[in-house]
């Protein structure tokens, strides 16, 4: 099936923008350091297959691996101390610095068992929050309209400003 999809980029300038999300979650961030290819793949699948992330699936494991250890890419995962399994995963978060010194939120989601629950508000403040301290100019993302609907809303209340927006098409598999 063939779709239109809008992409929407999005900047916060500074950490003073930053319009933080709830403080109250029972969650944080863990840095994965080294990231192991399998365990992010496995993050990128139960986090992303509900928005159709693909666009890494075609990627081999050289090229994931080489991408995985540059200096310039880190990724963390939400979890919550207090569940059962305090290592199950709530979110996932991929930082990639650029040449110019901003920080790119190359992905962030929650597990569909995460939705609805303020935690989304809080990745994003703990995302860029993160993002500055490892000592970004700004802190840039894109989304689209495949995200959850909530995703856009979010970035807004949280203090990002639309730069631009596209079109494309897409074909979605089932």
């Amino acid at each position: 099936m063939s779709v239109t999809v809008t992409r929407t980029y999005l900047t916060l300038p500074t950490l003073t923008a930053l319009v933080p999300g709830r403080r109250d979650v029972d969650a944080r961030l863990v840095h994965i350091a080294p990231c192991p290819v399998d365990q992010w793949r496995a993050l990128y699948r139960q986090i992303g297959a509900a928005w159709h992330w693909h666009d890494r699936d075609l990627w081999d494991q050289g090229r994931m691996q080489a991408h995985l250890e540059r200096a310039d890419v880190r990724i963390y995962q939400a979890v919550n101390d207090s569940a059962p399994a305090a290592t199950d995963p709530l979110g996932f978060l991929e930082l990639e610095r650029h040449r110019d010194g901003s920080v790119e939120i190359a992905y962030l989601g929650l597990d569909h068992r995460a939705l609805g629950c303020g935690l989304g508000a809080w990745l994003v403040t703990e995302a860029a929050r993160t993002a500055f301290a490892w000592g970004a100019t700004r802190v840039w993302l894109h989304t689209c309209t495949l995200d959850s609907p909530a995703a856009l809303p979010n970035y807004l209340a949280r203090g990002f400003s639309i730069d631009k927006t596209e079109t494309y098409e897409a074909t979605l598999s089932s």
